[in-house]
């Protein structure tokens, strides 16, 4: 078992099945909620290249080469990354997968020039509130009101300096980071 960071496009064939869950996930637990088109209106809010340096980045965490988790940011402003798509495939969960991700989308971040991460996730993700709360992340919103009244549950994050990314038993992950114009095998 080999994991690693793959930092490539949002239009990559390898992020197509673990964000093809993701629209799953979403449409199960929002259906249209937010938008008539359901999750498909989200995942196609924001352009491709939104994801992409030099102001963003979209990365996999590959096992045998096939991706198990993933997140990407973009500009939120000069000094901000907003993190989206923070997710790990239902096959691959309970490992701390998605802890690892967050670290190393922050690691990212740092060496984009970014100081602060903001994000939101909605009020029936309770474990992505649990991951963002246990890792320094502040909300910002009133933790004790419903979060079905606020719905999009924002949060916070001053980042300090990058640290090597490591799995849970200390084993440093390698990440690939393609040239702008290259292309994985």
């Amino acid at each position: 078992m080999s994991d690693s960071f793959f930092y490539t496009s949002v239009k990559d064939p390898l992020a197509t099945p673990l964000l093809e869950e993701l629209l799953f996930e979403y449409d199960s637990r929002y259906g249209t909620f937010f938008n008539a088109e359901g999750a498909k209106a989200e995942l196609n809010k924001y352009p491709p290249e939104a994801f992409s340096p030099p102001s963003g980045n979209f990365l996999l965490l590959l096992r045998d080469g096939k991706a198990i988790a993933g997140g990407a940011f973009m500009r939120y402003d000069g000094e901000t990354a907003e993190f989206k798509r923070v997710w790990t495939h239902s096959a691959h969960r309970r490992q701390g997968l998605a802890k690892i991700v967050l670290r190393e989308l922050e690691q990212q971040a740092i060496r984009q020039g970014y100081a602060r991460v903001y994000l939101t996730t909605g009020f029936r993700q309770p474990e992505a509130v649990g991951l963002y709360l246990t890792n320094g992340y502040r909300a910002l919103f009133d933790t004790a009101a419903d979060p079905e009244t606020i719905r999009s549950l924002p949060f916070e994050k001053w980042l300090s300096e990058p640290a090597p990314a490591s799995v849970p038993g200390g084993a440093p992950i390698a990440a690939v980071r393609p040239q702008p114009s290259s292309a994985h095998p």
